[in-house]
């Protein structure tokens, strides 16, 4: 880049570049020409220090534009093929939907740990529970309520099956999401902590459908020391995601560090992960000591258990 000049420049893949500071820092003295020099940089958004920095800087104008914006001028072969394969995944967020994502230093998830468990479906699962971490208010600007499903197998691996958390709704609305996720997968139990609502929260969820039961737990420890051994059990292969990936969650679990997330926030999505994982593998909650389990008939027909049913969202 040494001796010509320009009053444009055009920097393709900037993220790949061998040596990406250095090229792009001698650019910058070569644009030295006419009234107002210009670059634009067309790249995939890896997390490299020098992409975050442009991104952060107030006089760089960014654009985003995911594969699908340009479907026109590609095969709908290829377009199928890779959606399928990796819409979601932290590899398909950076290549197809232009994101940029990055690990925590200091959290207890890791990207890779993540994309090492995913499954394509679960198998049949001896118990299924949903866990829940409720806001302390319904307005639309507190915390979400964390709705997170998981499923244990005989071999007394954890697979967590939906993330069906919610903000802004009133202890009817997201109670009602609750129990509506509670039906369909025909789980065994709704497990939820009390430490903002107290008895509301078993009320609130028994006014939706009387015959849920409801397990209340109480937090005695930070999230950081409930959150360590399910981490832990990530760790040793124990726990899985069945697909399609659970985006929101997965970026809460990776951010998720010794002070909380980065942003402040609650982590209500992970809590509900942690609750329901917590429940499914503590001594005598897991599939151990759990027969079939029985048939309810209603008005509605029969509640089908999934005992030796696969599982397939």
């Amino acid at each position: 880049m040494r001796g010509p000049q320009f009053d444009a420049a055009w920097c393709d893949e900037l993220a790949k570049w061998r040596h990406a500071d250095a090229t792009f820092d001698m650019l910058q003295f070569g644009l030295r020409l006419g009234q107002r020099p210009r670059q634009l940089i067309t790249t995939t958004p890896r997390p490299i220090p020098l992409i975050k920095r442009l991104v952060a800087d107030p006089r760089t104008a960014v654009t985003r534009a995911a594969t699908q914006a340009n479907a026109a001028h590609l095969s709908p072969a290829f377009l199928d093929e890779i959606l399928a394969r990796y819409a979601g995944t932290r590899l398909g967020r950076q290549e197809i939907d232009g994101e940029i994502i990055e690990d925590r230093a200091d959290a207890l998830w890791s990207r890779a740990a993540i994309e090492s468990a995913r499954a394509a479906n679960a198998p049949p699962l001896a118990r299924i529970v949903v866990g829940i971490d409720p806001p302390a208010s319904a307005r639309s600007t507190s915390d979400a309520c964390g709705i997170v499903a998981a499923g244990i197998a005989e071999s007394g691996i954890v697979y967590v099956l939906e993330d069906a958390s919610v903000q802004g709704l009133a202890p009817a609305g997201w109670a009602a999401k609750a129990v509506a996720l509670y039906t369909r997968l025909a789980a065994d139990a709704v497990v939820a902590e009390v430490n903002q609502g107290g008895d509301m929260v078993r009320a609130v969820l028994q006014q939706v459908d009387a015959r849920v039961p409801v397990k209340a737990v109480h937090a005695t420890r930070g999230k950081w020391l409930r959150a360590e051994p399910v981490a832990a059990m990530y760790a040793q292969g124990k726990v899985k995601h069945v697909d399609p990936p659970l985006g929101r969650l997965e970026d809460e679990m990776c951010d998720f560090g010794l002070g909380g997330l980065s942003s402040g926030a609650s982590p209500d999505r992970l809590d509900a992960l942690v609750w329901a994982v917590t429940e499914l593998t503590k001594r005598g909650g897991g599939n151990r000591g759990y027969g079939p389990r029985i048939t309810a008939l209603d008005g509605n027909g029969p509640r089908l258990p999934r005992w030796g049913v696969p599982w397939n969202r």
